[in-house]
């Protein structure tokens, strides 16, 4: 079984919380036997606003407000702060409810008599810091600006690789995979050379029979979070209870015949990278409900259009300092034209000349390392065309021209005995990984406060 380390920009839950209702309240009486008293100062010596409040206690390991909320603001920050108040509290149980498990999960490796050093969370750490990229400020920076802490992250980290050890040890050795089967998956996959390969993300929530129609409920209010802007990678990071939670859901690149049978026909229909078309409806499948979600799609041996490479000749045109509406529209207008219609790269610098502008070239750059907006317009430009205009009145006007592109083949090799028989062990161990940890919520002693 793979064990994939992860990090966290969490996410979460569902709960509805019950507005506050104004009471009856009389007039207020002026008069000074009835007039506000404030408190002596001496009543408020024993309130600490930093105390950390049990939210609940599980087997005795106290998980606090203040646990909770690093968590559910590492989701918040993950969806840009765009989460309205009912969705939050929604989300707040959710993170409560990841917290109890990871309690759960700890525990029971102890019990298991597995350790983890400090080294290993360390390291663990560490490459989640080195991944990050912000401008702004270091990692430990952003996790205190988003109401966060090292500390919530590292305790995340810690029930992850209890948890992998713990399936390592103990669930790993009862699992079987025979050879025929692997075998069959192979020849399915060979058949299918040179066919569409779909990077694809996913959202796996458990149902039986009693509890499919709640969580079909909770599965398409996710869905309609998603396509309303939140981030698929932080739901799927708290609600998905697949082996690719750790990773945001991330399956990576797939031909349609390794997905389950119930999934593909719906996949290979999305619209890659499209924010409401890219995104499934929830999906019922054994054991329960999945969203799918398609980030992108190539065609094997072909190319990604992601890592084609362009030759550019970029046009950029400042304006004038305190320039009109309408003169702005007019300059806007007039490069549009000339641009649109100068029958491509070799006549840039005679354009470029006769607006005023000046001519910038680049010879090798990478579709994914221009702007989301830039991307998907070059990956519709044919050799020769231009983008519209685009930039801002501080920034000036500026226009792109594609001169040429090397899409670079992908070598895919056949797939291996032994990748095949890692995915499909890894799968049944996380079924058995489930039935493990609701074996744990039964038996557990969880006191909220």
């Amino acid at each position: 079984m793979k064990v994939r380390t992860t990090l966290a920009m969490a996410l979460a839950g569902v709960w509805l919380a019950s507005p506050l209702t104004a009471q009856n309240v009389p007039p207020a009486d002026n008069s000074p036997d009835t007039a506000f008293v404030l408190p002596d100062a001496a009543a408020l010596a024993d309130f600490n606003p930093n105390l950390r409040k049990a939210t609940a206690i599980v087997n005795g390991a106290v998980i606090t407000d203040t646990d909770v909320e690093q968590r559910l603001n590492l989701v918040v920050a993950a969806n840009g702060g765009k989460i309205d108040a009912e969705e939050k509290v929604r989300l707040r149980l959710q993170v409560l409810r990841n917290l109890i498990d990871e309690k759960l999960e700890i525990q029971e490796a102890a019990s298991k008599d597995i350790k983890l050093s400090d080294a290993e969370i360390d390291s663990a750490y560490n490459r989640v810091a080195a991944n990050f990229k912000n401008a702004n400020g270091t990692f430990v920076d952003f996790l205190r600006e988003a109401g966060s802490s090292p500390q919530s992250i590292r305790g995340q980290i810690q029930g992850e690789l209890a948890w992998s050890k713990l399936l390592r040890r103990t669930v790993e050795p009862q699992v079987n995979v025979g050879d025929d089967e692997v075998k069959a998956v192979i020849a399915k996959l060979t058949a299918a050379k040179g066919k569409d390969e779909y990077h694809v993300g996913e959202i796996f929530l458990s149902a039986t029979p009693e509890t499919e129609a709640r969580v079909l409920t909770d599965a398409n209010r996710i869905v309609g979070q998603i396509r309303g802007g939140a981030s698929f990678v932080a739901y799927a990071r708290q609600f998905s209870e697949a082996s690719t939670a750790g990773l945001g859901g991330d399956l990576g690149w797939v031909r349609a015949e390794q997905l389950n049978d119930a999934v593909a026909p719906t996949v290979i229909k999305l619209t890659a990278g499209d924010a409401v078309a890219g995104i499934s409806d929830p999906i019922g499948v054994p054991q329960g409900v999945a969203i799918m979600a398609l980030l992108a799609k190539r065609q094997v041996l072909s190319g990604n259009p992601d890592d084609a490479i362009l030759s550019l000749k970029q046009l950029s045109l400042p304006l004038r300092p305190g320039i009109t509406q309408a003169e702005g529209e007019a300059v806007v207008a007039k490069f549009k034209a000339a641009t649109q219609e100068m029958g491509g790269c070799g006549r840039a610098e005679a354009v470029a000349k006769d607006l005023g502008a000046e001519i910038a070239i680049n010879d090798a750059i990478a579709i994914k390392d221009l702007p989301t907006a830039l991307q998907n317009l070059m990956k519709q430009l044919s050799i020769g065309q231009a983008t519209p205009p685009f930039g801002s009145a501080a920034d000036g006007l500026r226009v792109l021209v594609l001169c040429g592109r090397d899409d670079r083949p992908v070598k895919v090799a056949e797939p291996s005995f032994d990748a095949v028989y890692s995915q499909m062990n890894e799968e049944r161990v996380n079924m058995r990984a489930r039935r493990y940890l609701r074996d744990l919520r039964r038996d557990a002693i969880v006191d909220y406060r």
